[in-house]
């Protein structure tokens, strides 16, 4: 299996590109998502997450809010080192024992031929950089990440603190060993994701999703362009 560690900014188009080739049969692991799933009531990670900001963070039932959670952890970088500080260690060795599984759980792991993950704070992870086979990042310059982001609903303040967070485009690519430049829209980044593959001679099923169907969207864009 090869394994791809997908890095980028908010709003880069990271989470579009995994999820893409999650539709053509990828194993997909959100590291965000995974750091969620090991937010159990009373559980070691939530208690030192209560200590450090505070008990309004859980519900009366002792569960994470995330959005009091990411209010508290991005208000500034002191805060975001904290929270990354409990959380990552916790997520880093869930993702080796899924990656690498012990020999006798390895025959019930995923059969797929392309694991990705996707990793929105690269340079905290860099040390199980060498779990996967190819690091790839998605760049947008923070401008254009900007407008999606609040085309999302995002607040600008919101933004601003998680971007002032993360590395420098120049840094992030730095980093990888394949970059990925999405300028453009969901077509040419589905198209470069699709040469990408090609490039490694990954076979990708055709779209689960009919969202990501590439002429699909190709004919919607020409419709649109047309009309304006």
């Amino acid at each position: 299996m090869f394994t791809a560690f997908f890095i980028g900014n908010i709003a880069s188009g990271k989470s579009l590109a995994t999820r893409y080739l999650a539709s053509r049969g990828a194993w997909r692991i959100d590291l965000d998502d995974l750091a969620k799933s090991l937010y159990e009531p009373e559980s070691e990670i939530v208690n030192d997450l209560a200590c450090a900001f505070g008990m309004h963070i859980l519900d009366e039932d002792g569960c994470i809010i995330t959005s009091e959670l990411a209010r508290s952890a991005f208000s500034d970088s002191e805060h975001t080192e904290l929270l990354n500080q409990i959380v990552h260690p916790h997520v880093k060795e869930r993702l080796a024992r899924m990656l690498v599984p012990p020999f006798c759980c390895a025959a019930s792991g995923p059969s797929c031929s392309l694991a990705v993950v996707e990793i929105s704070v690269p340079k905290s992870f860099v040390d199980v950089f060498d779990l996967a086979d190819e690091i790839v990042a998605i760049s947008a310059p923070e401008e254009l990440r900007r407008e999606r982001a609040l085309s999302r609903g995002m607040q600008i303040q919101d933004f601003d603190a998680r971007s002032q967070a993360q590395p420098s485009e120049d840094e992030l690519c730095s980093l990888a060993d394949y970059v990925i430049e999405n300028v453009d829209d969901m077509a040419g980044l589905l198209s470069a994701i699709d040469a990408w593959a090609e490039h490694h001679d990954i076979a990708l099923k055709e779209p689960s999703d009919a969202s990501f169907r590439l002429q699909e969207i190709q004919d919607k864009l020409g419709a649109a362009r047309e009309r304006a």
